[in-house]
């Protein structure tokens, strides 16, 4: 749970100072507005009846069934446990997109862009790959959610980015973080929080979470290590440099987390290191405000970590094997079904956005802009 207001802090040391409460604060709004939402209808969409493949059906609206017994999708803990711990994980999703927003998006039309956000493509994403959707019948495989999680935030960021438009002097002027240390407390609380998104993942205290705590840690350490070589390369290693590459390590090792090996975890760390800082680096050279990087982190590491699991998932680790390991079935199916979501999530964000845009607006008043989103907004100040 903690990691969705880690989100926030590391956000929100990341804006100038007139929006450092506006980007916390959306991370809680998040948190707030799926946690009712999952509960009336987000869990059913989800887990749903499969309906066709795409979705699920609505037979547990309000939690109805959802109890204290085992369920379908929680063989090992009650089924609230899974529907709470599977709420988080959407919570910390929407949390990730309001990199995108930062400083120049108004907050009722975050709210109303983030209800039909997570029920028109998270919820679908959710069930097409623990809900019993098309990408599990074609054999795709997505631990604790690259997929679900980050590809789907991450494209969906880049969606936004277009549609919303650059922040007033963005590229024209400093924009620079208002509080490091807040944003490495921030990555601090996420490296901590993603032990239980990934080890949890087992839903048991057995050696499988055990494996998926340790490469977890592993692929963060060498994300960061290796984004802070090459920032080191092209000039001097922040501090910021060293976290952002340990997130990106950790979002790379999420959808292989219960597959791989060790070994393999430091190359993911790595490679997802330099993949998300070099993107980042294109991000800037092309100009795009895709303010707080959720694309070329999360939805770049995620597409990345969906398809090394594909390549290093180890019999040694679990019953699925991948293309190193002489199953290049099981790389195509992670292939198609990364792709799918990078597609889905895109365009289907992109309308929401335009719709939104149309109208009621996104942005905020130039003036609203420039006094900043906590005065105009919140009526509060740092």
């Amino acid at each position: 749970m903690l990691m969705t207001p880690g989100v926030g802090f590391f956000y929100g040391g990341m804006v100038r100072r007139k929006n450092v409460i506006s980007m916390i604060a959306l991370s809680f709004v998040a948190f707030a507005l799926v946690s009712i939402q999952w509960v009336l209808w987000g869990y059913s969409l989800a887990f749903g009846p499969d309906i066709k493949g795409f979705v699920g059906g609505l037979s547990a609206l309000g939690l109805a069934g959802v109890g204290m017994a085992a369920g379908p999708y929680s063989q090992t803990v009650p089924g609230l446990a899974y529907m709470v711990f599977q709420l988080v994980f959407a919570t910390v999703t929407l949390g990730i997109l309001t990199s995108v927003f930062a400083e120049r998006v108004k907050l009722s039309s975050f709210i109303i862009f983030g209800l039909l956000w997570t029920t028109l493509v998270y919820d679908p994403l959710a069930h097409w790959v623990w809900g019993g959707g098309w990408t599990a019948a074609l054999g795709a495989i997505d631990f604790a959610g690259g997929t679900v999680v980050h590809i789907s935030s991450g494209f969906s960021a880049l969606a936004i980015a277009l549609v919303i438009g650059k922040r007033k002097g963005f590229g024209k002027y400093l924009m620079e973080p208002a509080n490091i240390p807040i944003a490495l407390l921030g990555a601090a609380m996420l490296w901590f929080g993603w032990f239980g998104f990934n080890a949890g993942s087992a839903l048991a205290a057995n050696g499988l979470a055990a494996n998926a705590f340790v490469v977890t840690n592993t692929a963060a350490a060498a994300g960061a290590l290796t984004w802070m070589c090459a920032s080191w390369y092209h000039g001097r290693p922040s501090s910021l440099g060293v976290v952002t590459g340990a997130v990106a390590g950790l979002v790379a090792i999420t959808p292989a987390a219960g597959y791989v090996t060790p070994l393999a975890a430091i190359v993911i760390g790595v490679v997802a290191g330099l993949l998300c800082y070099s993107m980042m680096l294109l991000r800037i050279r092309k100009g795009l405000d895709e303010s707080l990087d959720a694309w070329s982190v999360h939805g770049m590491g995620g597409l990345w970590g969906a398809l090394a699991t594909g390549i290093f998932a180890s019999a040694a680790v679990n019953s699925y094997t991948g293309l190193l390991s002489g199953n290049p079935g099981q790389f195509v199916s992670q292939l198609v079904a990364a792709l799918a979501a990078v597609v889905y999530a895109f365009v289907v964000t992109y309308i929401l956005a335009t719709v939104v845009e149309k109208t009621i607006g996104l942005r905020v008043t130039e003036n609203e802009e420039y006094v900043g989103l906590d005065i105009s907004q919140h009526g509060e100040r740092v």
